[in-house]
């Protein structure tokens, strides 16, 4: 779960992390009070929304006057703001952050993340601030400093002052650096966060270390240890399709390609896409539908992947194993009949019951596909695909 970046700072100061004044608006009224509550003289109007470079795209703006955030407020609520990590589509601004100005002297990069290559949060950081790390890490690795911390240690002194040195940090810095990375460490492992990025950390004109920006993910799997997180959340920044799979205890992630995916299982549901790919099309969907789902939840499976326009053909890749083939079957034929299916539509089933869900399907009336295996499945929705066009 994302969180907007003023919801990650108040988290973070929490914690003793330092950050500017600021002040959350959901109106330009509310905007100008934050305004005239932080008293200048140099403001800085943010849009809030959960992608990067938005400073790029026009969503942050430094002013000097409460007229100008005025201005800037009614400018940017509601506006379609556009970055690189949104896609051409945007996203809509709902909501501002109305913060202090910042004497910056240097800026810097900042951030821990779990490291599945090693199991173990890592915290990465470099001189390189305010720009894409994709970019630095491409153009100039050797900028970027990683350490990875022991869980039963965590953040060390050595450690955190290692990184102070390797972001050039001298005199007072180092222990105000210190100081910000065990905090961070701290509210990283106390929030189950699995990732918080300051871009930029900086450094005041005063000596001091500051977060001027901050995002924080967190692990969904731990929200239930964490309801005043949870109700952070912001349902309209989340895809809605993918939101009302959850809701249905599906796992659901929307892509690019255009054959739908049905599979119980996540390691089955990635050797479907594989194998779609090298079938030379490319898969519309990762949607798991777990091994105990009935009837009902089949058929709301259906629904998202056909609530897709892209969809051209859609791949039901099942084995019964918990969950009954005939079961799977019922929930196919229902879904098809409800919706009125209008792209071809292959389905292999193999394991309990499977000859019973088989026979379900072929008494259905409706033209549903057998495969007898995945590379057979695979190899026939393409073709049903492209035949379709």
């Amino acid at each position: 779960m994302n969180v907007h970046e003023h919801q990650a700072k108040g988290l973070l100061a929490k914690y003793g992390v330092s950050v500017p004044k600021g002040h959350p608006a959901f109106t330009v009224d509310e905007a100008v009070k934050g305004a005239e509550d932080l008293g200048g003289p140099v403001y800085v109007v943010k849009a809030q929304i959960h992608a990067g470079g938005r400073g790029k795209g026009g969503g942050v703006k430094v002013v000097k006057s409460v007229a100008d955030v005025k201005a800037e407020a009614e400018r940017m609520l509601g506006m379609t703001l556009i970055t690189h990590q949104t896609g051409p589509e945007g996203k809509e601004v709902g909501r501002l952050y109305v913060e202090d100005g910042c004497d910056i002297a240097r800026e810097l990069y900042l951030s821990l993340l779990v490291d599945r290559g090693v199991g173990r949060v890592t915290v990465m950081a470099s001189t390189e601030g305010g720009m894409d790390i994709e970019e630095v890490a491409e153009a100039t690795p050797e900028k970027i400093h990683t350490v990875v911390l022991d869980p039963l240690v965590g953040m060390s002194g050595f450690q955190a002052r290692r990184i102070a040195f390797a972001l050039g940090m001298e005199g007072k810095q180092v222990g105000s650096a210190v100081k910000l990375l065990q905090s961070l460490y701290q509210s990283f492992n106390e929030l189950d966060a699995s990732m918080i990025e300051i871009n930029p950390l900086v450094v005041t004109g005063a000596g001091d270390v500051m977060a001027l920006d901050a995002k924080m993910n967190f692990d969904d799997n731990a929200l239930f240890r964490h309801p005043d997180i949870e109700a952070l959340r912001d349902v309209t920044e989340e895809n809605p399709v993918e939101r009302e799979a959850e809701e249905a205890e599906l796992n659901y992630v929307a892509l690019d390609g255009e054959i739908g995916c049905m599979v119980n299982g996540a390691g089955l549901a990635m050797a479907t896409m594989d194998i779609i790919k090298l079938n030379g099309a490319e898969p519309a969907n990762f949607l798991d539908v777990g091994g105990g789902a009935d009837k009902d939840r089949v058929i709301k499976a259906f629904k998202i992947i056909l609530s897709d326009p892209s969809v051209k053909a859609i791949l039901v890749n099942i084995f019964g194993g918990i969950m009954r083939c005939d079961i799977i079957a019922e929930g196919v034929v229902a879904a098809a009949k409800e919706v009125g299916l209008s792209v071809p539509l292959v389905v292999r089933l193999e394991g309990t019951n499977v000859e019973k869900g088989k026979e379900i399907m072929a008494n259905s009336g409706i033209d549903i596909v057998s495969a007898d295996n995945l590379g057979d499945a695979a190899e026939k929705v393409v073709k049903a695909m492209r035949e379709a066009a």
